[in-house]
């Protein structure tokens, strides 16, 4: 008896973090509306860090992202080059291909990203979900994301972006968009 009152609390633990959270669509109304092909059009740059689940702050980064859209078959397709320079002087790039359906939802891939994300836009809101292939001390961990976007102005979005792995949480990035 006492096993399946652990395994039920375990269940149950584990249950509560997918309760939570909030639908894109309660920004519906607010301004200025997000238009990803107009934000993410020319060189946006960013500022962030990652932190731990305890808060630390592990990593600081500075991301300039060039991006442009195209009309593909009639379908919206963007490109975002992400070029990443990080506070322990190492470098890295993400180009992400991001496809806007006829429901207004997005698609995006890129090489790290396993399977798709998918994203929605609500008023000044974006809520992207996906799966990133993150190399860890010579490991490649399958992390997920669930990522927010925040159109501020014309000009500054900020971003909030929380790692989990099973459930559990494992840090957050959070960034400063300037498009210039």
């Amino acid at each position: 008896m006492k096993g399946l009152w652990l395994l039920c609390l375990a269940c149950g633990v584990l249950g509560l973090g997918g309760c939570g959270g909030v639908a894109v669509d309660r920004y519906r109304g607010e301004q200025p509306v997000l238009d990803l092909a107009r934000y993410f059009d020319g060189t946006v740059d960013g500022w962030g860090i990652f932190q731990d689940r305890s808060g630390q702050v592990v990593k600081r980064f500075h991301v300039v992202i060039d991006a442009s859209w195209a009309t593909r078959d009639g379908v919206a397709v963007g490109t975002l080059d992400e070029h990443f320079s990080w506070s322990d002087g190492s470098t890295s790039r993400r180009v992400w291909t991001i496809t806007r359906s006829a429901d207004g939802r997005y698609v995006g891939r890129a090489d790290d990203v396993v399977g798709d994300a998918e994203g929605k836009v609500a008023g000044n809101a974006l809520h992207w979900r996906y799966v990133l292939a993150l190399p860890v001390d010579g490991r490649v961990w399958h992390v997920d994301f669930d990522d927010w976007m925040f159109l501020v102005d014309d000009q500054v979005m900020l971003n909030r972006a929380r790692m989990s792995k099973f459930g559990f949480d494992l840090g957050e990035v959070t960034l400063s968009l300037r498009k210039r």
